[in-house]
């Protein structure tokens, strides 16, 4: 295995899922708040899944978005 094509796939990866990750969820917080289904000071709970089918791999993180 080369370690440098590992690492650099993986930060491509994850920069690409940080940068439309980001995106989805602001488009997603200003449409509530426009329709009015969200004030804007509320505490959302955002949670991640990364799988990796071959390997068995399944890594989850939940964590709190403060809107205010």
């Amino acid at each position: 295995m080369n370690e440098d094509a590992f690492n650099n796939s993986i930060r491509k990866f994850l920069k690409q899922v940080g940068v439309t990750s980001q995106r989805e969820i602001e488009k997603a917080v200003r449409a509530g708040v426009a329709s009015g289904k969200l004030k804007g000071n509320e505490k959302l709970t955002a949670k991640m899944v990364l799988t990796i089918g071959p390997i068995g791999l399944t890594h989850e993180v939940v964590e709190e978005i403060a809107l205010g």
